[in-house]
């Protein structure tokens, strides 16, 4: 039975077969002795996404009581869940994530603390066990977005690369055009401006090898 830690676009965490190609956390939110997810779903305010492998170190999935393994079908499902670039396993990358949040938002260069205040205000709505993932206005053309912004139309979910709408599946995606006429947006805002501001996430496979 594959364990409950894959996350979705609107950062719900499922068990599926698939593994995905990014790693991440938001804290201890597992049982190590039964590998099962607790109730809740962060303990923390830094979400973070990292390498798969790092070092040749190797971990026990959900195991221990230490941060739990989470997994993404790639970068942009991650930033789209409200994570971002690990300083520690992606320090260039979080760098660079750093510094296009600074543009786009225009700010002095941010500390960790201030980028994982502004996601969560942004990523989550509503109050208590009502909690749930904030949509947000798609801000232009879907054909004028920065590549691996994320977009909810009805129940699919798609990303934008090359100015063109992929829909998501956990598997990877697939070239299809969103139908809806307002789709939403689930990247939170300001790591969609940090997007437009030249941040590049790494997006799957059966995109790139299109």
């Amino acid at each position: 039975m594959p364990l409950q830690n894959r996350v979705l676009p609107d950062g719900e965490i499922v068990a599926i077969p698939e593994r995905g190609t990014f790693t991440g956390n938001r804290g201890i939110i597992h049982d190590p002795t039964t590998r099962t997810l607790l109730k809740r779903r962060w303990t923390t305010h830094a979400w973070i996404v990292c390498v798969c492998e790092f070092k040749g170190r190797r971990r026990a999935v959900m195991a221990r009581r230490s941060w739990t393994e989470l997994f993404f079908l790639d970068e942009a499902t991650a930033l789209a869940a409200g994570h971002r670039p690990c300083f520690f396993c992606r320090r260039d990358d979080a760098k660079r994530f750093q510094a296009a949040w600074a543009d786009g938002n225009a700010v002095a260069l941010p500390k960790v603390a201030q980028m994982d205040a502004a996601l969560h205000r942004e990523r989550l709505a509503g109050e208590g066990r009502e909690k749930h993932k904030r949509l947000h206005g798609v801000p232009g053309p879907v054909d004028r977005l920065p590549d691996g912004v994320m977009l909810r139309d009805g129940s699919a979910d798609y990303t934008v690369a090359g100015g063109q709408s992929w829909r998501w599946s956990p598997g990877g995606y697939r070239r299809e055009e969103i139908k809806g006429m307002q789709p939403q947006m689930l990247t939170p805002p300001s790591t969609l401006r940090a997007l437009v501001a030249g941040y590049h996430p790494t997006l799957h496979r059966s995109i790139t090898s299109g």
